[in-house]
């Protein structure tokens, strides 16, 4: 088979997550209204699964104060995307499954100074909490992933080999995690390494769903997806507009955006399910409720060919 009908075989799986990482960082706090419109926006052009918020403290990430308002009003909706909540710690698990949360995203910091300054504890600390949260959402029947932060390079301590990254994969796995997500934090991975740490995971256990969040600080996102996909990587995070950023990340600003991963996979012939047009506006109305323009190339430049 060809390079080109592998691609067209393969269905990549989207998570949208600037309902949460997208507006964290943002000046200007949405209402819950607001936050709610854009969840019915996603759900609208198709994505099925969102990382509709983060059960975390209200005093250090202020947008994420409504988290449980937020929740119950997506809830409510008609066939609703999976909610995806993010949390830190136990505290914030027990505040999303109260929420009723469709899926747990819990995070493992890869730098021992950003695991500090971001969660407050240490690596072990974080991988033995998550552990115990991975347990609990088994117990309760709510899906689990786990996101580790910072694999590809970190602010405080610089690069962080693939094998401390994959020495992690490895202790989370007896925890029975429904998914590895590798976080690119700030923006400073590239392809190479992309493609090291997926193959490093298969071959520690060659059933799990892999998922990679990638952010654009330094242009290298979409090369990223890319090398992603073709390693063979089942789901993606992306954010529409490409807004985002880690509020305890310098300067690791822009989500890589939704509709620039939608243009170029269908370009390539791998199937999204998603309505590229609505992502375009929904950047645009984003962006208008956030005071600034979107950050995709696909909201500048338009769609090719252009919509008829």
């Amino acid at each position: 088979m060809t390079t080109e009908g592998q691609h067209a075989a393969r269905r990549v799986e989207l998570i949208e997550v600037s309902p949460r990482d997208g507006i964290q960082n943002e000046k200007v706090v949405l209402s819950t209204d607001d936050k709610l419109e854009l969840l019915r926006r996603i759900h609208a052009a198709g994505l099925r699964r969102t990382e509709a918020t983060s059960f975390v403290s209200p005093k250090r990430v202020p947008q994420m104060a409504d988290a449980e308002a937020v929740m119950a009003g997506a809830r409510a909706e008609p066939g609703h995307a999976a909610l995806i909540g993010l949390v830190l710690n136990q505290a914030g698990f027990d505040r999303a499954r109260a929420a009723r949360c469709d899926e747990i995203n819990v995070v493992v910091v890869a730098s021992e100074t950003f695991s500090r300054k971001n969660q407050g504890a240490g690596i072990a600390d974080m991988v033995a909490a998550a552990s115990a949260i991975l347990a609990q959402s088994r117990e309760a029947g709510i899906p689990a992933s786990v996101t580790i932060a910072a694999a590809f390079g970190c602010p405080f301590e610089g690069e962080v080999p693939a094998a401390k990254v994959l020495g992690l994969v490895e202790s989370l796995l007896p925890a029975r995690p429904d998914e590895i997500a590798f976080a690119d934090t700030i923006g400073c991975g590239v392809p190479t390494q992309v493609r090291e740490l997926l193959a490093g995971a298969k071959a520690l256990d060659a059933g799990m769903r892999l998922r990679c969040h990638f952010h654009n600080t330094r242009s290298t996102a979409l090369a990223n997806v890319l090398a992603a996909v073709e390693a063979g990587v089942h789901a993606l995070d992306s954010s529409i507009g490409g807004f985002g950023g880690c509020p305890f990340a310098p300067a690791a600003t822009g989500n890589v955006a939704t509709e620039d991963v939608v243009y170029l996979l269908e370009r390539m012939g791998i199937d999204t399910g998603v309505d590229l047009q609505m992502l375009i506006d929904t950047a645009g109305w984003l962006g208008d409720r956030l005071g600034h323009p979107p950050m995709s190339g696909l909201a500048r430049a338009g769609r090719f060919p252009a919509a008829a």
